[in-house]
């Protein structure tokens, strides 16, 4: 089955732009309709900065001067920005047609790159952590899964509450392996790796759960994404079937019932690249998927959750989008079929936002938002002092102010849980893109509250083992507290010149026991 073919780009793969370009959709992004004229002045920079936050904005929130180095504006990102404001620059010819009103003069052009060459700094100073990271176990106990003669290369590494078993999926193999006691007893091939498994779907009681299978891992649009339901077979063997193919870039489902008719639709996250969006699927009479509504037709969709967040008796969606126009958007459900956008936050887009999760820090009855950021592998690598893990305290209806910040670099997921049972959230917290010259420790970290939005953070020494691009947390050995699950994407993706791992290259996850 396919999606609607006016949602995907049928086109030839598209390489890589930069943060700041990929802003800008294809279909024509909005700074390149004709606006509001700026008269320019004999003030360089004010004019660079004025026509900045005139055109920039128009895609995305701006980019502050001092969020990049001199270098990677000058040579990465503003090049790259150039051609979406109809400007040709760096060896090339100036393209704009005769007559054509969009975009910028080359003279506005130029005050833009000035701007950003005088202002910007030479390097970044890193961000200086409000506590030391106390270097320990924290009451956890390491468990390590049976290694394997390849490298792994996990995307998936979760625990199914139904069967008590782990799951993972690995980029070379495309499958699907369960494990027990730490080693694989069955596997399943895949049409490519799965990068999240909803194991609380309706059929849920009979075995069965739905893999989001991402088609292409790199930020392309190639629309070769499924939905694959998976599920036990005769002999003991794992049974896979194809819900829904041609998907941009797949990363998530979530079900619920957003239209009241007693049965669950599924929303998938399209992450796509240049393209994608947020859809929603019901079940036809003949049992298969079928496309109901389509969210949002914005790319870049990272985590979304479900929940009546207006109260209203009807279910909405919550979705953060982590590329192009970075934002936390809250959609709700008109009751008629459709859903409402409202922004929530918005973020520049050199956040690179990874996650965010929903829980009552505070213990006020409103729940708070953690937000991390840190996907660093855009033009722009290098390391970033905003990035990290942040809670935003609800002040009421969803309007949420910053209220606590731990820099981290590369952060790409945050679970809040009261691990050690004291009443308290506690975090754990992944960096796939940490300092892993200068500060490993910092690939995994668990916070500790001891008092109100007070951590103390505890690089547990995990680093060894493996670079974590997945992290779960459920009770793994069925003891009543919640344990973590790292998955080991061991090579590849590295941003940091000069650097070899030394990390094992050959444990798809590990499992950190809690024993409070």
């Amino acid at each position: 089955m396919k999606l609607n073919k006016r949602l995907l780009y049928t086109g030839c793969i598209l390489s890589s732009v930069s943060l700041i370009a990929i802003a800008t959709l294809l279909d024509g992004c909005k700074s390149n309709k004709p606006g509001k004229v700026y008269k320019l002045t004999t003030d360089t920079i004010a004019d660079g900065k004025n026509l900045a936050q005139m055109h920039c904005t128009k895609c995305h929130s701006l980019v502050p001067v001092d969020a990049l180095t001199k270098d990677v504006w000058t040579m990465h990102a503003l090049p790259a920005m150039a051609k979406y404001l109809s400007i040709a620059t760096y060896g090339a010819d100036y393209y704009k047609k005769e007559g054509d009103t969009t975009g910028l003069s080359l003279q506005e052009w130029q005050r833009i790159v000035n701007y950003y060459k005088t202002l910007a700094p030479d390097t970044l100073a890193a961000a200086k952590p409000p506590v030391p990271l106390q270097n320990d176990w924290a009451g956890f106990e390491l468990k390590k899964s049976k290694p394997t003669s390849e490298i792994s290369f996990t995307t998936l590494a979760a625990f199914n509450p139904a069967n008590g078993k782990i799951y993972t999926s690995d980029v070379m193999g495309s499958d699907l392996t369960e494990w027990v006691n730490y080693k694989p007893v069955r596997t399943a091939k895949l049409p490519s790796p799965a990068v999240h498994a909803n194991f609380g779907i309706d059929s849920a009681a009979a075995g069965q759960f739905m893999l989001s299978s991402i088609g292409r891992l790199d930020n392309v649009d190639f629309p070769n994404g499924r939905i694959v339901k998976a599920y036990a077979g005769n002999a003991g063997i794992i049974k896979t079937k194809d819900e829904y193919t041609e998907l941009p870039r797949p990363v998530q489902t979530l079900n619920a019932d957003f239209d009241k008719d007693g049965k669950s639709e599924l929303v998938v996250l399209g992450q796509g690249h240049l393209h994608g969006g947020v859809y929603v699927f019901k079940t036809n009479g003949a049992g298969a998927l079928q496309q109901f509504a389509t969210v949002s037709d914005k790319p870049g969709a990272v985590q979304a959750v479900a929940g009546d967040f207006n109260s209203d008796g009807w279910l909405d969606i919550m979705v953060l989008y982590g590329v192009n126009d970075e934002s936390l958007t809250l959609y709700l459900n008109n009751k008629k079929g459709g859903f409402t956008a409202k922004d929530l936050l918005r973020f520049p887009p050199v956040s690179g936002s990874t996650s965010f999760q929903l829980t009552d820090i505070d213990h006020d009855g409103q729940p708070d938002l953690i937000y991390t950021c840190g996907y660093n592998f855009r033009d722009s690598r290098i390391l970033k002092p905003y990035h990290g893990m942040y809670i935003y305290k609800n002040t009421g209806n969803f309007d949420f102010k910053q209220s606590w910040f731990y820099p981290i670099n590369g952060c790409t997921k945050a679970i809040a849980a009261d691990f050690d049972r004291d009443g308290d959230i506690d975090i754990a917290s992944i960096a796939f893109f940490a300092d892993m010259k200068n500060k490993p420790a910092e690939e995994f970290i668990y916070f500790e509250q001891n008092a109100a939005m007070k951590f103390t953070p505890h690089a547990i020494p995990v680093s060894q083992y493996g670079r974590w691009m997945t992290l779960d947390v459920n009770d793994v050995n069925k003891d009543g507290k919640p344990d973590i699950i790292l998955g080991n994407y061991a090579s590849g993706f590295l941003f940091q010149p000069n650097f070899e791992p030394a990390w094992d290259e050959h444990m798809p996850f590990i499992v950190l026991q809690n024993n409070h």
